[in-house]
């Protein structure tokens, strides 16, 4: 593999040159946490949207397809929708159904990052399972981790995810990493993840709702096997090899 960069906010993907490089989305208090755990509850597809607005329309075209709305906008959840976190859309989440989903940050930071050659949602979840995929499958392309951040800010939590990805990306043998790649990996080996999203300001936010189940359930590391790619702008689950 090429070089490894860690990205602290979506909003450095604008004048990036994506074309021929993995690019591997983190939102680990929202978006990509709760993406692989219904796509690892049965989930057919997740359709990421850059708004409300946005997912209402593509939800207005589901016609019989079973699907669950979910969404948030600066972490309150949208009216009309169900909330975005992970276990929530899990107990709400209709057998194998679709996901419509808008974010503040995760679902923007999908999208942005379109250009790129492939495009995978990772979290703590999955964590293991999207490097053993990318370094069997992209063994020479450069890889840009996004940490989605919060409305062009840094956070803390997703910072930390993206330490934990450059951890098994050099037990994978990736030793060409950026300053910011090898600062998350000593951030990452520095504390643990609850640790983490109890200082963190979205998780603080989480933790005054009363949704420490949700914080334990981020927390979890490489239980899931679901490596979810997006094409053509929806998520789906890469075949197992």
């Amino acid at each position: 593999m090429r070089k490894l960069h860690v990205l602290m906010k979506k909003e450095e993907l604008d004048g990036q040159r994506l074309d021929g490089k993995v690019v591997i989305v983190l939102d680990i208090l929202f978006a990509t946490t709760t993406i692989v755990a219904a796509l690892s509850a049965g989930a057919t597809e997740v359709w990421p949207a850059l708004d409300g607005d946005a997912a209402r329309a593509l939800a207005a075209q589901q016609g019989d397809q079973p699907h669950l709305l979910a969404g948030e906008l600066y972490a309150e959840t949208l009216s009309g929708f169900a909330p975005a976190t992970p276990l929530a859309v899990l107990a709400r989440l209709p057998a194998q159904g679709r996901l419509i989903y808008a974010t503040t940050n995760g679902t923007v930071a999908l999208t942005r990052a379109q250009g790129a050659a492939h495009v995978y949602a990772a979290a703590l979840l999955n964590a293991q399972a999207v490097v053993d995929h990318i370094a069997r499958h992209h063994p020479d392309d450069t890889l840009v981790i996004v940490c989605s951040g919060s409305a062009d800010r840094f956070n803390l939590e997703d910072f930390y995810g993206a330490g934990y990805l450059v951890s098994l990306f050099r037990q994978a043998g990736v030793r060409d990493l950026t300053d910011a790649a090898r600062a998350a990996e000593w951030m990452h080996a520095a504390t643990d993840a609850r640790t983490c999203f109890d200082e963190a300001r979205v998780g603080r936010r989480m933790l005054e709702k009363g949704l420490p189940d949700e914080l334990d359930y981020a927390a979890q590391r490489s239980v899931s096997g679901v490596v979810p790619r997006l094409i053509d702008g929806v998520l789906r689950p890469v075949s197992r090899d």
